[in-house]
């Protein structure tokens, strides 16, 4: 029992240095032993095991406060390789990410019929090219996933437009490709993906992150940590039904939020075949469209208004494809949620648009992988 407890410590201590390294282009190791509260001994003993692994290098000297000058350190982008993958646009996207987020790969695959066996299929056929790729090694999987997910378990519980019930997607890809996999819905990993890079976000910030494309999710994270509820739904505000009778939702139910207010209900009420269309007509000034996007953005405000009374989460960041209406969809989306909130609190709660479009699921999906467990970077095997 004694020895487990020496090993966790020693493995909590690594990860303290190893994310406080993360956090900054480079850092010396008194600044990480001063951040971190640690021993400037157990701090080198760590640093050195780091340096061993290649994770981290030497990459010149800071400037001195007297005495020696500290010699910098900075963690080894291209050291390690993290796999992310976006399955809720209408064409499924993966890529190769390494360890400071930068995308090296990219692989896309159109989908084009709700038909489970085939989704999955794709999902193999793009693991299938991206693990043959010279990028090397790959420590894990990510997977960002319309539906509601079991993230603990790995489990896709009901994504209605893949056609998956009850899919044991991690079990399935650890088996194929035997390494570590994580899922988990595509707004909560979109909202990592926004948080740790997406902008001028705070290591304990609270925000939540609204992803409106076919599917409208939100991830929430409260202090920095990707709050998923009791059964791993926090957010699935997609369907809620704000619309007494109506239009039926793929749910099942009628008048969801997604049947007023994503792309596929914006696209449907213009009676056109693509989003593209559709933002060609709303730019040349066309009455309707504007009128469909300032609709589909004042129930999403309403929506958000809801979040806003419940959590008084005060920076919203909205991502996906409704973003491309701009301006006029924001303040739409704006007005409604400051009208249908308590005032005092609306008052103070920022809406913004996100920064990286459908790469904040792909790098949130890859970034989960490591978030407060960095093991899998330490994996004998790779």
């Amino acid at each position: 029992m004694k020895k487990a407890t020496h090993q966790q410590t020693k493995q909590h201590n690594r990860d303290l240095v190893l994310r406080t390294i993360f956090a900054n282009d480079s850092i010396s190791r008194a600044e990480v032993a001063r951040v971190t509260n640690l021993t400037r001994t157990t701090v080198s003993d760590v640093v050195n095991g780091l340096l061993t692994e290649g994770l981290v290098e030497e990459v010149g000297r800071g400037e001195s406060i007297g005495g020696k000058t500290p010699i910098l350190l900075s963690i080894v982008a291209d050291s390690r390789y993290l796999i992310g993958l976006n399955l809720a646009q209408d064409k499924f996207i993966g890529a190769v990410v390494n360890l400071r987020g930068e995308i090296k790969e990219i692989v896309e695959a159109p989908v084009h019929d709700d038909n489970g066996e085939k989704a999955l299929q794709l999902v193999y056929q793009i693991l299938d090219q991206l693990t043959r790729k010279k990028f090397k090694p790959i420590v894990g999987i990510g997977v960002g996933t319309p539906g509601l997910v079991n993230t603990r378990e790995g489990v896709v519980v009901n994504a209605v437009n893949l056609e998956w019930q009850n899919l044991p997607l991690s079990q399935l890809l650890e088996k194929k490709y035997k390494l570590p996999v994580l899922v988990l819905n595509d707004s909560q990993a979109a909202a990592i993906g926004e948080f740790v890079y997406g902008g001028d976000h705070l290591p304990d910030e609270n925000l939540i992150v609204v992803n409106v494309i076919h599917g409208i999710g939100a991830g929430i994270l409260i202090n920095g940590q990707l709050f998923q509820g009791d059964g791993g739904g926090a957010g699935e505000i997609g369907h809620v039904v704000v619309l007494e009778n109506g239009e039926l939702c793929r749910c099942g139910k009628r008048g969801c939020l997604e049947t007023v207010a994503s792309v596929r209900a914006v696209v449907k009420q213009m009676k056109m075949d693509s989003l593209d269309n559709v933002i060609s007509v709303f730019q040349n000034g066309d009455s309707k469209a504007k009128s469909v996007v300032d609709r589909a953005g004042r129930y999403l405000g309403t929506s958000l208004a809801n979040l806003v009374g419940t959590l008084n989460i005060q920076k919203i960041v909205l991502t996906g494809d409704m973003t491309r209406f701009g301006d006029d969809w924001r303040k739409a989306v704006s007005e409604s949620m400051q009208t249908g909130a308590f005032s005092g609190l609306a008052e103070s709660t920022k809406l913004q648009i996100g920064t990286l479009d459908y790469r904040a699921c792909i790098l949130g999906a890859s970034a989960f992988l490591l978030l407060d467990d960095y093991s899998l970077l330490f994996n004998e095997e790779n």
